[in-house]
């Protein structure tokens, strides 16, 4: 299991993931959306074991989790509230 905790590296107001986000000049020409976020899992898989993801997106990017619930195979695990994919 990977578990990225993703809330810790998104930003809100820009909509975007920030791989940089423990420096303090992190270069925002280099933080990715949640599409590329999500390839960058599915390109790690394809070269590891990992079948299951804990918190891969912010917990308020639904968005996120939609796109990736359905372009992906991955056993999914989210946070500690509802789940809007039931």
């Amino acid at each position: 299991m990977q578990d990225c905790a993703s809330s810790e590296f998104y930003n809100e107001k820009e909509k975007k993931y920030d791989l940089d986000f423990k420096n303090p000049e992190s270069d925002k020409s280099k933080w990715v959306t949640y599409e590329q976020l999500a390839d960058i899992y599915k390109h790690l898989a394809s070269k590891y074991p990992i079948v299951s993801i804990e918190d891969p997106f912010a917990e308020n990017d639904w968005e996120a989790w939609s796109y990736f619930y359905k372009s992906s195979d991955f056993q999914i695990v989210g946070y500690k509230h509802r789940s809007p994919f039931k």
